[in-house]
């Protein structure tokens, strides 16, 4: 028996749309398939992190086809949810129309992590496991939030 259920759209936005959007995206895409359809995208795009693709890679996720794009690049999709993941996208994001409910979820940003390579990579790893956890709650956990 075959499920004609709409997937619940989701656009996971920060500024750079290098690291936590395209982890989140690459998340959902690899946890929530059958039930988010997973975007991601930036204030001002800036490349998709190579240690983010690292860090997704190590956890059997190949984001590595990823690009960055503008949000605005989205305007045509009508979301369910557009899930800001840093300060500066929840402030910069714009009004979206339609039924998308605007939810803000910061995580901390590995992208200026300083030290030797494995403590940056520890830093990207932790992330990355947050934003894991997240994921695996959804599209249950964003029906209360606001």
């Amino acid at each position: 028996m075959t499920e004609n259920k709409e997937k619940t759209k989701v656009l996971f936005i920060c500024t750079g749309n290098a690291c936590r959007s395209q982890i989140a995206e690459g998340w959902a895409r690899h946890l929530k398939s059958a039930s988010i359809e997973a975007y991601s995208a930036g204030v001002r795009p800036i490349g998709v992190s190579s240690r983010a693709i690292e860090s997704m890679a190590e956890a059997g996720v190949d984001i590595s086809w990823h690009k960055s794009q503008h949000l605005s690049e989205f305007a045509d999709i009508e979301f369910d949810y557009v899930i800001t993941l840093c300060d500066n996208a929840a402030q910069s994001c714009p009004v979206f129309g339609g039924k998308a409910k605007v939810i803000h979820r910061p995580f901390h940003d590995p992208y200026f992590a300083e030290g030797t390579k494995e403590e940056v990579m520890m830093e990207f790893r932790e992330v990355r496991e947050e934003i894991r956890a997240f994921v695996e709650s959804m599209p249950e956990s964003l029906e209360s939030s606001k």
